[in-house]
C-alpha cells in the first residue's frame, strides 16, 4: 500500500521520523487512540445535546437521532468505500486529483499490523472515520423539524462516499491530490469538515424549504442547559480533533492544544460583547455559540499559528459568525435551522483563509505550499483562496444531486405537514423527550 500522506508529513515535520515510519511508538498510538475516542464523543454526545437542546421539544429526540443515525451510517460507509476513494490510489493520474483508488474497499489490503508512521493504521482509519461522522452530522442542523429520517440516512450514505471522501482525498490525499499538490494548509479540517459539512446544511436547507410558521412564529428551544452541555463535550473533543491531527504525541500537538483552548476562548469574549452592544443582554446561547465559532475557525490553523495569530482567528471568526447568524440569514431568507452555515461554513471560510496570512514562517511547522517553499504570503493565500473556491463548488454541486437521489428513493425529502404539526418525536419514532 502506497503511504499514507500522513507518512510524508510526520517525513517533513522531523527526518528522524522518516527511519522510524514503520517502528510502532508507543506514545503516538495511546495519543491518537485517545484522540479518536474523544473525536468519537463528539458527534453522539457533543453534537446531538448541542442541537437537541436548541430544537422545540417536540422534535428533540429527532434531532438526536438525525446525529447519531448519521455518525453510525457514515462510519459503515467510510469503512466500505470512504477510506479508499479518500486515501487510496488511482490507476490515471488525472483521476488521482479529485479521488482515490478503489484498491482499499472494505479495507481490503490493509492488515491489522500495518502502520501509518508510528502507530497502526486501523487507528489512523477510526480517526479519520470519526471526522467524516461529524462533518455529515454538522449538516443535520440545518434542516431538523422537516426532513423524513429515512431520507436523511440514505443521504448520509451517498454523500460520505461521494462528496466528504472526494473532498479529503484533494486537500489530504498526498501526492497528485489537487490542492494537496498546491500546497492547501488545514491542519484539522476548516475546508473539509466545517465548510463542507455547513455548506451542504444551507444546500439543504433550501432544498427542503423553509419549516411551517419560520420566521413568524417563536421556535424557541427546548433547553439551553442541554445545548451547553453539548458544547462543553464538543470543546473536550476538539482536543483530540485538533491534537489528534499533529498524528503523534509531539510539540505540534501542544501548539495545537494551546490554540484549541485559547481561540475559543477569545471568540466566547467576542461574542458575548457583541451580543450585548446588539440587544443589552448576555446568554448563555451566545457564550456557547461564540466558543463553536472560535473551535470552528482555529480548526484549520491550529497547528499553523502563533498565540497573536489565535487571537486574531479566535476574534475576527467570533464578528464573522456573529453577523452571519444575526444578519446574513434574515436578509438572504434562508432557514437554517440551528445556524450550521452561519457558524461552522463562515467561520471556517475564515479560518482557511486567515491561515494564509497567520500561519508562522516556520519549516518546522508548515506541510508545504509557497509559503514554506519560498516565504510567499500572498501565494499562499491565492492557494488558500483556490481550496474553499473548490470545496465550495464540489460541496454545492454534491450535495444538490445526492439529495435529490435520496429523495427520489425514499419518496420525496420533506415529512408531511402533519408530521411536521404534530411533532417528529412522536411522528416519526413513537417517542417523547420527556413525560411529565
Amino acid at each position: 500500500m502506497k503511504k499514507s500522506m500522513f507518512v510524508m508529513l510526520l517525513a517533513l515535520l522531523s527526518p528522524a521520523l522518516l527511519l522510524a515510519e514503520d517502528t510502532l511508538d508507543t506514545g503516538d498510538t495511546a495519543w491518537m487512540m485517545f484522540s479518536s475516542a474523544v473525536v468519537l464523543l463528539m458527534t453522539p454526545a457533543g453534537l446531538a445535546l448541542f442541537y437537541g437542546g436548541m430544537t422545540r421539544s417536540k422534535n428533540v429526540l429527532n434531532t438526536y437521532a438525525m446525529v447519531v443515525g448519521a455518525f453510525v451510517v457514515a462510519f459503515v460507509a467510510w469503512i466500505v468505500a470512504g477510506y479508499s476513494i479518500a486515501f487510496g490510489t488511482a490507476e490515471s493520474e488525472t483521476v488521482q486529483q479529485v479521488v482515490g483508488g478503489f484498491g482499499n474497499v472494505f479495507l481490503s489490503g490493509i492488515n491489522w499490523n500495518d502502520l501509518s508512521g508510528t502507530y497502526p493504521t486501523y487507528v489512523f482509519v477510526v480517526f479519520q472515520g470519526t471526522f467524516a461522522a461529524i462533518t455529515v452530522a454538522i449538516a443535520s442542523g440545518s434542516v431538523i423539524e422537516r426532513l423524513k429520517f429515512s431520507t436523511w440516512l440514505v443521504f448520509v450514505a451517498l454523500w460520505t462516499i461521494v462528496v466528504y471522501a472526494p473532498i479529503v482525498h484533494m486537500v489530504w490525499g498526498g501526492d497528485g491530490a489537487l490542492l494537496f499538490d498546491a500546497g492547501a494548509l488545514d491542519f484539522a479540517g476548516g475546508t473539509v469538515v466545517h465548510m463542507n459539512g455547513g455548506l451542504a446544511g444551507l444546500v439543504l436547507a433550501i432544498l427542503v424549504g423553509k419549516r411551517k410558521g419560520y420566521p413568524k412564529i417563536a421556535m424557541k428551544p427546548m433547553s439551553v442547559m442541554l445545548t451547553a452541555l453539548g458544547a462543553a463535550l464538543l470543546w473536550f473533543g476538539w482536543f483530540g480533533f485538533n491534537g489528534g491531527s499533529a498524528f503523534g504525541a509531539n510539540e505540534i500537538a501542544g501548539l495545537a492544544y494551546l490554540t484549541t483552548a485559547l481561540a475559543p476562548s477569545v471568540a466566547a469574549i467576542t461574542w458575548v460583547l457583541l451580543e450585548y452592544m446588539t440587544y443589552k443582554k448576555i446568554t448563555l446561547l451566545g457564550v456557547v455559540s461564540g466558543i463553536v465559532a472560535g473551535l470552528v475557525a482555529i480548526t484549520p490553523a491550529a497547528g499553523f499559528v502563533d498565540v497573536q495569530g489565535a487571537f486574531i482567528v479566535g476574534a475576527v471568526g467570533s464578528v464573522v459568525a456573529f453577523y452571519a447568524v444575526i444578519g446574513l440569514k434574515k436578509k438572504l431568507g434562508y432557514d437554517d435551522s440551528l445556524d450550521a452555515f452561519g457558524i461552522h461554513f463562515i467561520a471556517g471560510l475564515w479560518g482557511a483563509l486567515a491561515t494564509g496570512f497567520l500561519a508562522l514562517n516556520d519549516k518546522d511547522l508548515l506541510w508545504d505550499g509557497p509559503l514554506k517553499e519560498s516565504g510567499d504570503r500572498m501565494g499562499q493565500f491565492i492557494v488558500q483562496v483556490e481550496s474553499v473556491v473548490v470545496v465550495g463548488l464540489f460541496t454545492l454541486v454534491g450535495t444538490v444531486v445526492v439529495y435529490y437521489i435520496a429523495s427520489a428513493l425514499t419518496g420525496g425529502g420533506r415529512v408531511d405537514e402533519e408530521t411536521e404539526t404534530m411533532g417528529l418525536d412522536e411522528a416519526i419514532h413513537g417517542e417523547r423527550a420527556l413525560h411529565l
